[in-house]
C-alpha cells in the first residue's frame, strides 16, 4: 500500500534537506516540493499568513512511522505539519517502483 504525507517548511533549503534525508534513509520513494504556497493559520492565538514550501512525500505504508519519527526529529518547526493518507488506487508498476526505491542498498558509494 502507498501512503502520501505532507509537511511544510518556511525555507526552501529546509524542504530540500528533509526531502534528501528521507530519500537517502530509504524512508520515501519520492518527495515533491511545491511552493512557495501561501498559508493562513492560527498560531499561539494569532492569525498568521506566511509563505511556505510544501513537501508531498510518497512512501510505502510500512515506512510511515519511521518517516514520521525522522521528520518530527529533524524539522525546524516546533509543531510541524505531518498529515498522512493512504492511496486508494495505485498502478502496480508505480507501487512496485516505490517499494524498490526504498531499498537500503540502492545507492552506490
Amino acid at each position: 500500500m502507498l501512503a502520501i504525507a505532507w509537511t511544510t517548511t518556511a525555507l526552501r533549503s529546509d524542504a530540500d534537506r528533509l526531502a534528501r534525508e528521507l530519500i537517502e534513509a530509504g524512508l520515501a520513494s519520492c518527495v515533491q516540493i511545491d511552493g512557495p504556497v501561501h498559508s493562513v493559520y492560527c498560531w499561539q492565538g494569532n492569525i498568521q499568513a506566511t509563505e511556505e514550501y510544501r513537501l508531498m512525500v510518497k512512501l510505502p505504508a510500512d515506512c510511515v512511522a519511521r518517516a514520521e519519527s525522522h521528520v518530527l526529529a529533524h524539522h525546524p518547526y516546533a509543531t510541524p505539519e505531518w498529515v498522512v493518507v493512504q492511496a486508494d488506487r495505485v498502478s502496480e508498476k508505480y507501487l512496485s517502483w516505490c517499494a524498490s526505491a526504498v531499498q537500503a542498498d540502492r545507492f552506490k558509494p
